[in-house]
């Protein structure tokens, strides 16, 4: 009797730990996104350059998530998410280890979801899927990322909301704390942002507020051409690619971003058109002394010729304006060919042409030089052009 007694414990043990171990889960995932690149105008002195390059439609990562049922169908998640180079193997985000996203929190289906963390705001997650971005990347994004439609910028400190789907209606909210002492709110940043689907109709809209805490006199001395991170004091990423669109604009004290995007779904094709302004402005400490407005607008076809392939064409109009005016017109075109469901090939490119005059340093204005899309080369030419062949694995 006490060995069947013990066999039947047995058995009633490891079926509640085989139940528990299906109510939680843990996935790794990544992406790797390589191309053999060609720009025409890739540097001030205007040299052609053919290379390697990572992440043009979506950047190199490997992550880890999770979830746990809690019971009451309330759930704990966490997301850890590393970027990095695949043709040097090193890391992204400035060489931090999960420099893409790193979050914990709890979900419920009726009360939405809590996390905190480093983490995208909800302009990107809300409005930026309804952009050509979200569909070929880099190469069809704003120059020089003013508006950080291509993410340059993710938000450390963060608490952020997500609501359920309200009959078609969500919306999500962000707040960073700057972690100063003695001077609250310095380096925060915050967010909102709301998205409304009905039928083949998609429409979101949301604002993003960074703050620049770092105090130190010496913030504005290089102001261009920084690397990411635009102060130890800050909260956000920034926007910054590299390039002097808006590098001069490094040692802003605040920047400020509304965004809105519409799509709309007709058989094989998706049409897009969306508009975003951002402020760049300054104060004592900055390499400037006018804040720069950015007015962007851009429209977006796409046709699905077929499950396997996508087509798109782009359009995108930037005009800076304040402190310094120039504009930026950028045509894209793109196709996309799925070989299975993980893996796929690409053939994208892009023109763009420049006028006028843009802040290179504290004491320079100079002509506009183009700079196509987030990628930060900079030319010395009001023209560029870029093509990418490249391919993309998902696992």
């Amino acid at each position: 009797m006490k060995r069947i007694a013990l066999s039947t414990l047995s058995l009633a043990l490891l079926g509640a730990a085989g139940a528990a171990h299906a109510q939680s889960s843990v996935t790794l995932y990544g992406l790797i996104d390589e191309s053999i690149q060609y720009v025409n105008h890739a540097n001030p002195a205007n040299n052609h350059l053919f290379t390697m390059f990572a992440g043009n439609l979506q950047g190199d990562r490997f992550g880890l998530k999770g979830t746990e049922d809690l019971g009451g169908g309330l759930k704990a998640i966490f997301q850890l998410e590393s970027g990095f180079d695949v043709n040097s193997g090193k890391m992204g985000q400035g060489s931090r280890l999960f420099g893409r996203q790193a979050y914990v929190g709890l979900t419920h289906d009726a009360y939405g979801t809590l996390t905190l963390g480093r983490q995208y705001d909800p302009v990107v997650d809300m409005v930026q899927p309804l952009t050509a971005d979200n569909y070929f990347g880099s190469t069809f994004t704003t120059p020089g990322d003013v508006d950080n439609n291509d993410n340059s910028s993710r938000t450390n400190n963060a608490v952020k909301y997500v609501s359920p789907v309200w009959g078609g209606l969500q919306v999500e909210g962000m707040y960073a704390l700057g972690g100063v002492a003695g001077a609250t709110g310095a380096g925060q940043t915050w967010s909102g942002a709301a998205t409304y689907g009905f039928g083949p109709f998609s429409v979101a809209a949301g604002y993003l507020h960074m703050t620049n805490g770092n105090t130190a006199a010496g913030r504005g001395v290089s102001a261009t051409n920084p690397t990411p991170g635009w102060g130890p004091g800050a909260t956000s990423d920034g926007t910054f690619d590299g390039s002097t669109i808006n590098g001069a604009y490094a040692s802003a004290k605040s920047i400020g971003i509304a965004s809105a995007a519409g799509q709309y779904v007709a058989g094989p094709f998706t049409f897009g058109i969306r508009y975003s302004f951002a402020q760049y402005k300054p104060d004592g400490l900055s390499a400037f002394t006018q804040q720069e407005k950015y007015n962007v607008a851009g429209g977006y076809v796409g046709y699905q010729v077929t499950p396997a392939m996508l087509l798109g064409l782009g359009y995108i109009y930037t005009h800076g304006s304040g402190d310094t005016s120039a504009s930026y017109n950028q045509v894209s075109l793109g196709g996309d060919y799925s070989l299975s469901k993980r893996t796929d090939l690409y053939l994208i490119g892009a023109y763009q042409h420049a006028n006028g005059h843009q802040r290179e340093s504290r004491t320079s204005v100079v002509t506009a030089d183009a700079s196509v899309g987030s990628y930060g080369y900079q030319s010395g030419s009001s023209s560029q052009t870029i093509v990418s062949l490249g391919i993309r694995h998902k696992f």
